[in-house]
């Protein structure tokens, strides 16, 4: 039962790590021109919000690590795939493409199958 809530766990870290990277992805707009450029750049709160969004996301992973076996933990971790495609239609308008909607549930069942053999 605890791998079961360690799972739980990853995928609340890999969620927030692709939330990160949602507000990473919508902040960057200009193209970094020289060092003054990419220190504007970790001036925004966007860009602020995802660094602490990483960090709480690797503390999570951090904590399921130790408590289950990372073969089963670093591929749950891989659903951040899943949620990036999703969030990136949701929050970017970006199209899913059938490529990108088989490759999705390809993942989707790989975790599901390593989550059968804990």
């Amino acid at each position: 039962m605890i791998n079961y809530i360690v799972i739980f766990i990853t995928l609340v870290a890999a969620l927030i790590a692709s939330l990160s990277q949602i507000l990473f992805k919508s902040t960057i707009t200009e193209r970094f021109s020289g060092v003054k450029s990419v220190i504007r750049i970790f001036k925004k709160k966007k860009i602020l919000l995802g660094l602490f969004g990483y960090v709480v996301s690797l503390i999570i992973y951090l904590f399921a690590l130790k408590a289950a076996p990372l073969s089963v933990i670093y591929p749950t971790f891989a659903s951040s795939f899943i949620f990036i495609v999703l969030f990136a239609t949701l929050f970017l308008k970006e199209k899913i493409t059938g490529a990108r909607l088989v490759g999705v549930s390809l993942i989707f069942v790989g975790i599901f199958m390593i989550s059968l053999t804990i």
